[in-house]
């Protein structure tokens, strides 16, 4: 089976996250998308994921409501939120997400959505050439960040999602409005 993996804090998870993976779940040969919902990502500040018990930082209360999420979204391929990060290491790096990914699940093939932000700094990721020759990538376009092919890079294959929607939205702005 073909899944693809969108992984991300999800603090909160909101209208953009849930049209993207639907999105990509039914214009892809993907069988299945899952939301990779981490405890702690290694390219944001950790204050950000700390602190009190609620919504917009605890683990299972974003895990609870990703899951609620898509429960409530009728797409034509099945899409999963997934704890299998919080009993990794942390941080979070993908890299070693995908390993264990692999290893948990050998018989299925692994697939990375990111948005164009992450692209333009992928060079920033741990282990990020292991990632881009071992795993395709569907790349979709994100307000302010080009989404631009990288003929520099050395990758298994990249899709550029440039026709999915731009959704004017992110959990920094949702968290701001607190």
């Amino acid at each position: 089976m073909k899944i693809g993996i969108y992984g991300g804090s999800f603090n909160p998870i909101h209208f953009g996250h849930i049209g993207l993976v639907k999105w990509v779940a039914e214009h892809s040969d993907l069988d299945e998308v899952w939301l990779m919902v981490s405890p702690n990502n290694p390219l944001k500040v950790n204050a950000q994921l700390q602190g009190e018990y609620d919504l917009r930082t605890n683990f299972a209360a974003r895990l609870d409501a990703a899951r609620k999420a898509l429960a409530e979204t009728e797409c034509s391929k099945p899409l999963r939120a997934s704890d299998f990060e919080d009993s990794l290491p942390r941080p979070s790096y993908t890299a070693n997400t995908l390993r264990e990914l692999q290893k948990a699940y050998p018989q299925h093939e692994f697939s990375l959505i990111i948005g164009a932000d992450n692209w333009a700094i992928i060079e920033q990721w741990k282990e990020y050439d292991f990632v881009l020759q071992n795993f395709r990538l569907f790349v979709y376009p994100r307000q302010g960040a080009e989404l631009f092919p990288r003929p520099d890079l050395p990758a298994k294959e990249v899709i550029l999602c440039s026709n999915a929607p731009l959704f004017n939205i992110s959990s920094t702005e949702l968290r701001a409005k607190k």
